[in-house]
């Protein structure tokens, strides 16, 4: 079993966390096609720079020839265009429309350091990014060409930041309009999280508690203290303090990843420690270095980590007068939209009517979308919800080669044991149906090279 200690002293956004799955061994090229499949028009630098001594990656997005600007930077920028426009109305409009839509890239916490910067890039210019919902994000992203497990894994990214933005500004979820966060920047570094998360190979994420920081920081809507407030609702039951520090330390999407993939907190596990990896901010502070640490390795001996533990939501409906085709459409488009899983269990209902009892799995904050899904999609005139834990095994993903091709193998693991192995069965029916060979034989061939690497059942 292989556990990962994340550890955010300084802490934690986007890029660093990009960086430090970097410097930690995960391919540099691996997410620059991650970034090429999202088809956005996006780059990303990667450089060597030093923090207080410490020698780190840092990692820069690049969209049509212009950097990544930190939020501040952003409006700072934006204060100066006002203060040059010769036309006051015009100037206010505009500003107002910034302030109100959000035109600015990302919420990274620091300022750029642009001596840091080794890479040969193109002279940044005005540039505006999209405004962009989360259905378009959901499409965006299911259509990029990386695996299906990093494709979810991104999207619950974006779900939770959508869930605190709507809490926040209450609205519907599907209302949500990233103006701080889904601008592609963003976007390229959620999806290069997960791709970069997947490829770490790792049964488990530990964090330690975070540091928030301090002061101020300046957002579309207003000024308002450290942490933000979408912030402060992503880091629910998440362990927090201040240094001291007088920076926003921890961004949204820092946030998000952390929230998502981050099975439990806790101090520096007892481990043996194979590799480490440094993701530096952008800002500088002295005597504090500004990076995030990623330390990869095994459990101590009669120190493995725990199954993890999560609340979900349960979703159930009764129906008994439902088409039975459009039940299996209802099924599809509930995994869709983010079920973690869905069933039926055949039931007998009044009047001894057969009947369906349909059950969904889903994160808390899908439960309403999903819901009004059920109601819109099938004849049900009410939804039961009720919230569980659910406890998991830790999972991982390996790859294995067959005659026909690559085949991921999904691997579950309780402490330091694995305990359940099984081919993908989308990798093994597409090469079934590419190569006119019969499933069952593709799928024989994937798990006996598994065992053949010298895995154990």
């Amino acid at each position: 079993m292989r556990i990962a200690y994340l550890e955010c002293f300084s802490g934690i956004s986007g890029d660093m966390f990009l960086g430090a799955l970097v410097d930690a061994g995960v391919s540099p090229q691996l997410l620059k096609d991650a970034v090429s499949a999202l088809g956005l028009g996006a780059k990303l630098e990667i450089s060597r720079v030093m923090r207080s001594g410490i020698s780190a990656t840092k990692i820069d997005v690049w969209v049509d020839g212009e950097k990544d600007m930190p939020r501040e930077e952003y409006w700072a920028k934006q204060d100066q265009n006002v203060a040059r426009a010769p036309s006051p109305a015009k100037t206010d409009h505009e500003h107002k429309h910034h302030r109100e839509h959000g035109h600015h890239h990302h919420d990274r916490e620091h300022l750029s350091n642009h001596q840091d910067s080794r890479a040969e890039v193109p002279a940044p210019h005005e540039h505006t990014h999209a405004h962009r919902g989360l259905n378009e994000i959901r499409k965006i992203i299911s259509s990029a060409a990386i695996s299906d497990p990093a494709k979810k894994m991104a999207i619950s990214i974006f779900e939770a930041l959508g869930a605190a933005e709507a809490k926040i500004h209450s609205v519907p979820i599907e209302e949500v309009h990233f103006h701080e966060v889904g601008a592609v920047d963003a976007m390229v570094d959620i999806v290069c999280a997960a791709v970069g998360t997947e490829a770490l190979g790792v049964d488990e994420i530990v964090c330690s508690p975070l540091n928030v920081g301090g002061g101020t920081v300046k957002c579309a809507h207003g000024t308002f203290p450290v942490p933000a407030p979408a912030t402060v609702e992503l880091l629910k039951n998440a362990p927090v303090y201040s240094s001291g520090v007088q920076a926003e330390l921890i961004t949204p999407t820092g946030a998000a990843i952390v929230k998502t993939l981050v099975q439990r907190f806790g101090a520096f596990p007892e481990m043996r420690i194979e590799r480490s990896g440094y993701g530096a901010g952008s800002r500088e502070f002295e005597g504090h270095a500004n990076v995030a640490r990623l330390v990869i390795g095994e459990p101590a001996s009669g120190h493995v980590a725990r199954t993890a533990s999560e609340m979900i939501a349960v979703l159930e409906a009764n129906v008994d007068d439902l088409n039975p085709q459009v039940f299996g459409y209802v099924m599809d488009r509930l995994f869709e939209e983010g079920a973690l899983d869905v069933f039926g269990i055949p039931v007998q209902m009044k009047k001894n009517r057969p009947g369906t009892l349909l059950t969904v799995l889903c994160k808390p904050e899908a439960a309403e979308k999903l819901a009004e899904l059920i109601f819109v999609e099938t004849t049900t005139l009410g939804v039961r919800r009720r919230e569980e834990v659910r406890q998991t095994l830790a999972r991982r993903w390996e790859n294995v080669r067959t005659q026909w091709g690559e085949v991921r193998i999904k691997i579950a693991s309780m402490n330091g044991t694995v305990t359940n192995y099984a081919p993908e069965y989308e990798d093994c029916r597409r090469l079934a149906a590419e190569h006119r060979v019969p499933l069952k034989t593709v799928m024989q061939e994937a798990s006996q090279q598994y065992l053949g690497k010298g895995k154990k059942p």
